[in-house]
């Protein structure tokens, strides 16, 4: 088995203790609420108003039943079998079982955090590559400039600058997510089968949909991409740079190979494995961006699970499925950065290097 492949099936295996080690801190972190105040999201709907004594038996009792004073271990056992069984719990505040929940909400931050590595990747791996390779020149120059201006906005910031000038002040690009289509997709025949409107519009032939989908878009993946296009083309213009100095080039360049071959075909492939590393660690950074750019622009995603889950209330079953589903959200974005350096670097592939 190649050693590359080898250490791939090694980080698909340590996802479970990943999981594991996430899931046992965030629930410590969730039981320093206490019983009573956690037991309130068992209470019946309409309650009618209690006595100071009423409402004192009525919370003991509640926790006694969901076993709210059991030690730590014995809940997070409680919660990790239930899991494994495929019971994630019943979410309180949304009226709905937590799974359920979670799977309908995840296309709608998938969807935005697939178009925002779709504009980061090419674009700041061929900006860098085009800037470090023309490094003092007028592009360089400018490019420096943008990547500078872009690294210093958080994105929830530029969110609410863009809207204030291309919703409020032009009405070009609307918030939401789906607009005066949500009551129609919901009525007619309209069938979710990616979840992603874009595509889904594809497949039931609503173009109009599509269009809609992606106006909509244009702002939240623009606030998100921001950031982290310039943080990953700025270290690919660094290595650009370095590459220049290494005597594989300079001899070839003495043989007479032209320059674009020489900047495409020998130095890219090594500056991008810099630049793939950087985004392998901007990974979770960047799922976290997602959550805050969905807020700022109304798209109503996990973002707003863990919102009410966790700040208005502390609902251990809703925030623990976040949890698992965040996980599983970052470990693929990071595999697949992993396979592309592995594809333009051989010696990954070849001489078993750490990934």
């Amino acid at each position: 088995m190649p050693p590359f492949v080898k250490q791939l099936l090694l980080r698909l295996l340590a996802l479970p203790l990943t999981l594991l080690i996430i899931t046992a801190a965030l629930y410590g972190i969730i039981m320093l609420a206490p019983a009573e105040e956690r037991a309130q999201l068992y209470l019946p709907p309409r309650t009618p108003p209690l006595t100071q004594e009423e409402s004192q038996r009525l919370m003991a009792r509640l926790v006694a039943e969901h076993g709210l004073d059991d030690p730590y271990p014995v809940q997070y056992a409680r919660w990790l079998g239930d899991l494994l069984r495929g019971d994630w719990g019943w979410c309180s505040p949304f009226k709905a079982d937590v799974l359920t929940l979670l799977k309908k909400r995840l296309p709608v931050t998938a969807e935005l955090a697939f178009y925002a590595v779709l504009v980061i990747v090419p674009t700041a791996l061929i900006g860098g590559v085009l800037s470090g390779w023309r490094a003092n020149g007028r592009f360089d120059r400018g490019y420096r400039l943008a990547t500078f201006v872009a690294t210093s906005i958080p994105p929830f910031i530029l969110g609410l600058f863009l809207l204030s000038i291309f919703y409020v002040g032009l009405g070009w690009f609307p918030p939401g997510r789906t607009g005066i289509y949500e009551l129609s997709l919901s009525t007619s025949d309209f069938r979710a089968i990616t979840g992603f409107l874009t595509f889904d519009g594809l497949l039931n032939g609503r173009l109009d949909v599509v269009a809609d989908a992606l106006r909509r878009l244009v702002l939240p993946v623009f606030s998100l991409s921001l950031l982290y296009w310039a943080t990953v083309g700025r270290v690919t213009r660094v290595a650009m740079i370095e590459e220049q100095t290494k005597d594989y080039l300079l001899t070839a360049r003495a043989k007479g190979l032209r320059e674009r071959r020489l900047e495409w075909r020998h130095a890219f492939p090594n500056a991008a494995g810099p630049a793939l590393t950087a985004m392998i660690l901007s990974a979770a950074g960047l799922v976290t961006g997602v959550y805050i750019v969905e807020s700022v622009f109304d798209f109503k995603g996990l973002s707003e699970l863990v919102t009410k889950g966790f700040f208005v209330a502390p609902d251990a079953p809703l925030v623990m499925g976040f949890a698992v589903f965040s996980v599983l959200l970052v470990l693929p974005i990071i595999l697949l950065f992993d396979v592309l350096r592995a594809a333009l670097d051989p010696r990954l592939r070849e001489d078993g290097l750490e990934l």
